[in-house]
């Protein structure tokens, strides 16, 4: 048996359990990922500014149906339940970020809302939410999957409502980090699925999701970029 095959139970993903089991699914690793330093290094010292982009674009109206796509490390969603006041909704498909996102969120265990459920996949109802959260899970999908999500999001977010999405950018041709091959070349193991990701156009396909379900973008995304354009946050408002 194959080292990643131990986790294939319960409904994971295959790609999530070949290609990330040693980040999301062994609880040595979900233990050590947490901390805020090795997650800020991960991003290049750019966590605080990322969430703090994010944050700015959390619908906040009051009485609002927040949807957290999926479970991440850090304080983003304890930061997101102190923001807003609405209640919000966390799925994931894995138990162990389940139940890490449980013990971070006690104090507002009757604001957050946690299911276990595969992205691709949602058991809520049509119209359920005024606004998607997706923080940093499109570049760890394969294409077929990211289709998926993409149409997920669109039958389950309302007229009205927004999607936020924060995310690598597009591809950096000229980041210093992606100029230096070596960089390149190890990311690329880390994140198989990036390069594909990075040449996607979010726009364009959340539009063609949302025209099967009847809706429509209002208009271009807001657009925040950050540490030369590597990574970025796009709030989609829908009509």
């Amino acid at each position: 048996m194959r080292l990643y095959e131990r986790f294939l139970k319960g409904g994971v993903p295959e790609y999530l359990a070949r290609y990330y089991w040693w980040a999301y699914l062994w609880e040595k690793s979900i233990w050590f990922f947490d901390h805020q330093p090795i997650i800020n290094a991960i991003l290049f010292g750019q966590y605080d500014t990322l969430l703090k982009k994010t944050l700015a674009q959390v619908e906040a109206r009051p009485g609002a149906q927040l949807l957290q796509l999926t479970c991440v490390y850090g304080k983003l969603t304890p930061s997101l339940l102190k923001h807003t006041g609405n209640e919000v909704h966390l799925c994931d498909v894995a138990v162990g970020q389940l139940n890490l996102a449980r013990s971070k969120t006690l104090e507002a265990s009757g604001q957050c809302h946690l299911a276990r459920m595969n992205a691709e996949t949602l058991g809520y109802a049509d119209d359920a939410f005024d606004q998607a959260i997706v923080f940093f899970l499109f570049h760890e999908l394969p294409t077929q999957a990211r289709q998926h999500v993409y149409d997920e999001i669109a039958r389950v977010v309302k007229r009205g409502g927004s999607v936020l999405v924060t995310e690598y950018g597009s591809t950096p041709h000229r980041h210093w980090l992606y100029r230096f091959a070596p960089f390149r070349w190890l990311l690329g193991r880390l994140e198989p699925f990036l390069p594909g990701f990075w040449q996607e156009d979010v726009n364009a396909k959340l539009s063609e999701a949302l025209q099967k379900r009847g809706k429509a973008l209002a208009g271009e995304p807001q657009v925040e970029h950050c540490f030369a354009r590597f990574y970025r946050v796009m709030r989609f408002d829908l009509l």
